[in-house]
């Protein structure tokens, strides 16, 4: 888990030597605690799990490091990528998959972005020179993972959901929005597949 720092910090040591105007530093929406409400980059970072814990300790040491001098950084905390989870993972067209089910019916719904969706986001924020920060990343709307078996062509085989499953992961992405301003359709679940077997990652 340490060389998630280690690596940033050479990152920067590299972009330093190279001349780069921009180096892009990939962190993750586990540096938050899930709520039912989205969460902003001003929102406390609170990581529930060792992996977002490494990812905060990331970017600390990058903003630590970093100087008013060498190349910009930017810090994607970025959520789930199609193709790229563990939800995707298990995806099998006219396979099945058991997912979790809330007493509201709903299954579990995360902020995720389709692969060719975050070619475009890092292309915009490299390009656009007053970009620099920490960046959510994800279509401004979470999808449930039920919809995106559908999508997949999946049956889903439904289980009671236990008390230490997470509803909903949501991130705001108003800052992201004012570089480039994803549509409500990026969080469509036919979308997301398709993104995902455009970007080789599934299946």
């Amino acid at each position: 888990m340490d060389d998630n720092s280690r690596l940033a910090l050479a990152a920067l040591d590299l972009g330093k030597s190279m001349g780069a105007g921009v180096v892009v530093h990939c962190s993750s929406a586990a540096v938050y605690r899930p709520g039912t409400s989205p969460v902003s980059e001003a929102d406390p970072a609170c990581p529930g799990s060792d992996y977002g814990r490494a990812k905060l300790a990331m970017e600390k040491a990058i903003e630590e490091s970093a100087s008013g001098e060498g190349p910009r950084n930017i810090i994607l905390r970025i959520g789930n990528v199609a193709g790229a989870d563990s939800l995707f993972a298990n995806l099998r067209p006219g396979g099945r998959i058991t997912l979790d089910r809330f007493p509201d019916g709903s299954s579990p719904a995360r902020s995720y972005i389709a692969p060719p969706d975050l070619v475009r986001v890092i292309e915009a924020l490299v390009e656009d020179v007053t970009a620099e920060g920490t960046y959510n990343v994800a279509a401004p709307l979470p999808t449930e993972m039920g919809e995106i078996a559908r999508a997949a062509g999946c049956t889903i085989d439904w289980r009671v959901a236990p008390e230490t499953a997470v509803p909903k992961v949501w991130l705001d992405t108003s800052r992201l929005s004012r570089i480039l301003a994803l549509p409500s359709g990026a969080a469509a679940a036919d979308h997301l597949v398709k993104g995902a077997q455009a970007g080789g990652t599934w299946p």
